[in-house]
């Protein structure tokens, strides 16, 4: 559940997610539902994904066949899955669900497709997490709409094909760099999301608060906007967030003052940063004196574990241009230090620290880069 650190606000809990992490998170099941866009038309952003969708799906229409399977790539909480069932729903199919670490056994997966119907969309999560047998049996699935079922063990099993209906795949993926080339190679095509625009999210933001009946200004909008790490996930998370802060402290109008104040209760600061980047940011910088440093060390130093570190934190500070990735470690750009409201050092150049005529660190040069 998404919480305050106040315990005069909903939710008030010591333990809980950022509320600026792009993970799903379970209470954004039911509230997310309700906002989801039911057709290309209402679908905010992706504007080459929605083109290219919308031909696909036409042209299918027009022959009166089955669009090619549709592989959607991009980091969480862009609106992958709301792009599967919008799919579902221009071609009036019905949709079922899956995730590919529940498809541990070819059998599985077997089970789903024999209760397909001409015309179903099947949609698999997360698809590159998938079991290699299950994989394996999709590869025919998707090319000839069949699959071999073996019955038995030993030198007595049977195969036995089982014809199934023709059916289109929609799968989503956060790390394409994951899918082998077989399963990638039989997507008919491939859609990839990228972050949104301010502006987008600010649309975004303004059409959530309408379903909601919350009472926001444009302002307000741009300022959640321009905090939520360009993800239409984070952005709705933290409008409720702001909602909450409205009418406890407040008279439930959403005002920009009241959004800053609301986010700042929650650690969310101008840029969209938690506390968790902050502390990063801050050992970067002032234990380390801007880097070079291994990830490992920084993990060390935040009290967090590195895959934390690495998969929760950097994405983002990298793109948006405070942490640099180099050969030696991660090191703080100008911006880094700004944001932190720290004068930086003369010997940066380009953003990064020019660390060739450096002397050795006693420490840092214990740690590799990774």
């Amino acid at each position: 559940m998404t919480t305050s650190d106040d315990p005069d606000l909903p939710g008030y809990d010591d333990d809980a997610e950022s509320p600026v992490t792009p993970a799903y998170l379970n209470s954004d099941g039911e509230v997310e539902a309700g906002l989801r866009p039911k057709s290309l038309d209402d679908f905010i952003g992706q504007p080459r994904v929605r083109e290219q969708l919308a031909l696909v799906l036409r042209g299918a229409k027009l022959r009166g066949g089955t669009p090619d399977h549709v592989l959607l790539s991009g980091p969480p909480g862009l609106g992958k899955t709301s792009m599967a069932m919008i799919i579902a729903g221009e071609l009036g199919s019905a949709l079922r669900i899956t995730s590919g670490p529940a498809l541990e056994r070819a059998g599985d997966l077997a089970a789903m497709l024999s209760n397909l119907v001409e015309g179903d969309v099947l949609f698999i999560d997360e698809i590159h997490r998938m079991a290699r047998p299950a994989e394996e049996m999709l590869y025919l699935a998707m090319e000839d709409f069949r699959v071999d079922v073996v019955v038995g063990k030993g030198p007595g099993a049977t195969s036995i094909p089982l014809e199934i209906a023709p059916f289109t795949l929609v799968g989503a993926t956060t790390r394409s760099g994951a899918l082998t080339g077989p399963l990638r190679d039989r997507f008919g095509f491939t859609g990839h999301m990228d972050f949104y625009e301010p502006e987008e999210l600010r649309h975004i933001l303004l059409r959530s608060a309408r379903i909601l009946e919350i009472r926001i200004d444009t302002e307000a909008a741009a300022e959640i906007a321009g905090r939520s790490r360009g993800t239409p996930r984070i952005a709705n998370r933290l409008l409720r967030r702001v909602r909450d802060y409205a009418e406890v402290r407040a008279d439930g109008r959403v005002t920009r003052e009241i959004a800053g104040a609301a986010l700042a209760v929650y650690d969310v600061d101008g840029l969209g940063l938690d506390r968790l980047d902050r502390a990063v940011l801050g050992a970067l910088v002032r234990s380390f004196g801007g880097g070079p440093v291994g990830v490992s060390t920084l993990a060390v130093a935040v009290g967090e574990e590195a895959t934390t570190v690495e998969e929760v934190c950097e994405p983002f500070l990298v793109r948006a241009g405070m942490i640099a990735r180099t050969p030696r470690g991660r090191v703080a750009t100008a911006a880094a230090w700004e944001h932190l409201g720290l004068v930086p050092p003369p010997d940066l150049v380009f953003g990064s620290i020019e660390v060739r005529g450096r002397e050795p660190h006693p420490t840092l040069d214990l740690f590799d880069g990774s």
